[in-house]
């Protein structure tokens, strides 16, 4: 069996997943480099890779199975058409919620204690300066409170926040150990943002919610408010984002997540107060560990005939491998 990780980058995942399918033959190709190296390949981990009917109608694999839990690259339908199963692993359970709600704190402290002003204060032998902002008694707003969410909160509610979620369904409230916070539903996202000091976005990228913090939204939140983005580039907009870095309405940027991926280390946002690190909020031991078992669980079961865990199609004629393996 052949396995194809469609990108050079995210090493960690294939250092934890190899130990756990030792019969299994691993192949890497850059992102842009999948249609070229489908001959033979069983399963493809996408990352972040476009997966388009050409990719997968060119392919003879049956299981597009990501490393994690975004598939906004992934043409779904084209592959419930072609018989490939689709699989994705959520946050929760796998340690990478965890992993995820602490880069967005490591993103906010960053910028609330003025990091890279303090490292010039450093360099230039000045004590005591700059001045910060603590968590303490500042209200945050997490849009999405799915399981990086909810851990998010419960790590902030230590913290002394005030916290206010905004999620889909408002009837389901806030996760059961934060029991003071604020739920509000999508319809009312710019009330949560006039109130924040911190807006940290955590909702899974779908088509209805790209571009979901837009112009309007920046100019709905409090001036000098800091936005952190641990979920997918996609949900914020690009160019309103740099009016509001440039025009001083937001007072910093914390982004794990692009809407290209690389990013060009050039892009004109980083000439403002923006700290960036390249989509690692989830790469950790604890995470990637996790992930890999249940990735290599959803292999095995794959190779013996049976329905991945967490599909999120039904092929009414799967591709099958060509030679069953056995389960360990």
């Amino acid at each position: 069996m052949k396995i194809l990780f469609c990108d050079i980058g995210y090493a960690e995942s294939r250092t934890q997943l190899a130990p756990l399918i030792p019969a299994w033959h691993v192949a890497t190709c850059a992102k842009d480099a999948v249609a070229a190296n489908l001959s033979d390949v069983d399963v493809i981990v996408p990352y972040g890779s476009v997966i388009s009917s050409d990719v997968i109608n060119r392919g003879s694999f049956g299981l597009i199975q990501q490393f994690g839990v975004g598939l906004e690259t992934v043409d779904v339908p084209a592959a419930t058409a072609a018989g490939v199963w689709v699989a994705r692993i959520p946050s929760g359970g796998t340690g990478n919620a965890e992993s995820v709600a602490e880069h967005a704190i490591l993103l906010m402290l960053a910028l609330a204690r003025r990091m890279r002003e303090a490292q010039a204060m450093l360099d230039q032998k000045i004590t005591g300066q700059p001045a910060g902002k603590a968590l303490l008694h500042k209200t945050a707003a997490i849009v999405g409170l799915g399981d990086v969410g909810a851990a998010l909160a419960r790590r902030l509610h230590a913290f002394g926040m005030r916290l206010c979620g905004v999620r889909a369904n408002p009837t389901k409230g806030s996760p059961p150990d934060v029991p003071a916070m604020k739920i509000l539903g999508p319809d009312r996202l710019h009330d949560a943002l006039r109130e924040a000091d911190f807006v940290i976005v955590c909702v899974r990228l779908e088509d209805s919610n790209r571009n979901l913090i837009d112009r309007g939204a920046f100019d709905a939140m409090k001036r000098g408010a800091i936005l952190v983005n641990v979920a997918r580039g996609g949900l914020v907009d690009s160019d309103a984002l740099l009016e509001a870095l440039a025009s001083g309405r937001i007072g910093g940027a914390g982004l794990d997540v692009f809407s290209q991926e690389p990013v060009d280390p050039q892009h004109a946002m980083f000439h403002h107060n923006v700290i960036a690190t390249p989509h690692i909020a989830g790469v950790t031991d604890e995470s990637y560990r996790g992930i890999a078992h249940a990735v290599a669980a959803n292999l095995y079961r794959f190779a013996i005939g049976e329905p991945p865990r967490h599909a999120v199609n039904a092929p009414p004629v799967p591709r099958w491998p060509s030679k069953p393996a056995s389960a360990p």
